[in-house]
């Protein structure tokens, strides 16, 4: 029996005690990993004497298993490039016509301190500089803080603004606002992107629960609100077009 436990023993080393890499495998997946993995694992050893072949295949499976959850890496996802463990990015695309001319809507876009008015979803944005600018998040609960920094990448006067965060900011996000003149001849018609990305590795690990679906109903009511903000006899006496 000796050379059967040397072989177990082997057989578990090689099959996952000596992988590593960067975890790729998201905490769900952990859990039944480690739940499967334990009962295969206890299954191989409890028939070692009776059935030791296929005792060892199944605490080789097992123990793979156990490694996965435990260290959250997975030697076939890393072999495939995919990985469950960063959340998913936010990609919303509204167009919709507001009752306010182009020039006026641009001048409002293009300064983005406006922006905390009608965005729920953003506790501030400050121009900090030329094209730059401090974008801070009001994320669901207030449980993570949220901030990054932006630049404009392309702005065409009354036509166009895009921005992106700059690189090395805790969360990557990116939009643009398109302003054209309704076919109609009346208002204008905007198309608007907004893109969140959360970075992989530990730190997005660690902001996951903000991409559960809150954080992009919140984004989506905000781009809704502009129609109803911009509308708004307040707006309108702010921006002069009250007669």
């Amino acid at each position: 029996m000796e050379n059967i436990t040397d072989k177990l023993t082997n057989t578990l080393n090689n099959s996952f005690l000596k992988n590593s890499g960067t975890p790729n495998v998201d905490t769900t997946e952990r859990v039944i990993s480690i739940a499967a993995g334990a009962f295969i694992f206890y299954k191989g050893l409890k028939n070692i004497w009776h059935h030791p072949i296929i005792a060892l295949q199944e605490a080789a499976v097992g123990g793979v298993l156990l490694y996965r959850g435990a260290t959250g890496v997975c030697p076939v996802y890393t072999r495939l490039g995919k990985d469950t463990s960063d959340p998913e990015a936010i990609n919303i695309t509204e167009r919709f016509i507001v009752n306010v001319p182009r020039e006026t809507l641009y001048r409002f876009w293009s300064d983005v301190s406006n922006l905390p008015k009608f965005m729920k979803h953003l506790k501030s944005v400050e121009q900090t500089g030329d094209n730059v600018s401090h974008w801070v998040a009001n994320t669901p609960g207030n449980i993570v803080g949220l901030s990054w920094n932006a630049e404009v990448t392309r702005q065409e006067e009354n036509a166009y603004i895009g921005w992106r965060s700059i690189e090395g900011s805790m969360i990557d996000n990116a939009g643009k606002v398109e302003f054209s003149d309704a076919l109609n001849g009346t208002g204008t018609e905007l198309l608007v992107e907004i893109s969140y990305f959360p970075p992989a590795g530990s730190v997005g690990r660690g902001i996951t629960s903000l991409f559960n679906g809150v954080f992009e109903d919140m984004i989506k009511e905000d781009i809704n609100n502009f129609k109803r903000y911009v509308e708004a006899e307040e707006f309108k006496t702010f921006a002069g077009l009250q007669q």
